[in-house]
């Protein structure tokens, strides 16, 4: 964990900010998993104090993400944001409670690419777990394919390759290869959480509830390592909303994502 706020020491600076983050653990899913000490070299975090507002610069994809997430009076995340926009990165991808995006201009450009929600599986999965034969796990040895897959099934995923090596990811095969993938964005059993994500079936594959059925044994797998375990999703995908609700999340907060250049 990397802060450059300078108000203490590291481990008790971490300490309240995960504090802050766990309440509204499913708004705050992805930042909670990058506390995890292996995503420390990815991360830097901004943070008010005391703590009443916290940002998220992750850096360890291809492009930096910031998360700048509230569900409280967005007044103070507000400040933050617009206080330390200068330590920003030139372009970035960010997740934003709506209305925060104001406290980057004028330094930046903004261009929303969709309005999303925030879900979370605070029950039992409730889809039927399907035979032990349809699934398997894939390795980083299936990037190759895994890569071909998305290019064809969901070309504006975030997958890279690296991810097959900090999470689970599971697919279902059939007779032309992988017909849906289910995967983790954030996974975290030090600090019992994980955001899944990349979640894709093959267009001539959908329809049948491939996405249901790897969704949810993909939950379960987690289930026996984390407590919270949560999901976004376009808020107009009423295709995916209805598949993560017949597993068992339910929709819990809104949020804009967003690309950010420097003007």
């Amino acid at each position: 964990m990397r802060t450059t706020d300078g108000a203490e020491g590291e481990a008790g600076r971490e300490a309240q900010i995960e504090a802050f983050l766990r309440r509204a653990p499913y708004l705050h899913a992805y930042e909670l998993g990058d506390l995890d000490p292996r995503e420390a070299p990815h991360t830097t975090w901004l943070a008010s104090n005391p703590v009443d507002a916290v940002v998220l610069v992750y850096r360890g994809l291809a492009t930096p993400t910031i998360l700048a997430l509230t569900d409280d009076d967005p007044a103070a995340l507000c400040a933050l944001l617009a206080a330390r926009a200068h330590e920003l990165p030139a372009r970035f991808y960010a997740h934003l409670t709506p209305g925060v995006e104001t406290a980057l201009g004028p330094r930046y450009h903004a261009r929303r690419l969709g309005h999303h929600v925030k879900m979370g599986l605070a029950g039992p999965v409730t889809a039927p777990a399907p035979a032990d034969d349809v699934i398997v796990r894939l390795t980083p040895q299936h990037a190759a394919e895994a890569m071909q897959f998305y290019a064809a099934s969901y070309p504006a995923s975030y997958f890279e390759p690296v991810n097959l090596e900090r999470g689970p990811y599971l697919a279902i095969r059939d007779d032309q290869g992988i017909a849906a993938i289910a995967g983790v964005h954030v996974y975290s059993p030090a600090l019992r959480v994980a955001s899944l994500g990349n979640i894709a079936t093959r267009p001539d594959a959908r329809g049948r509830g491939h996405a249901r059925r790897v969704t949810a044994a993909l939950c379960r797998l987690l289930q026996a390592e984390v407590e919270i375990i949560g999901l976004n999703v376009r808020a107009d995908n009423a295709a995916a909303l209805a598949c993560y609700r017949a597993v068992g999340f339910e929709v819990c907060h809104p949020y804009d994502e967003w690309l950010v250049t420097q003007a």
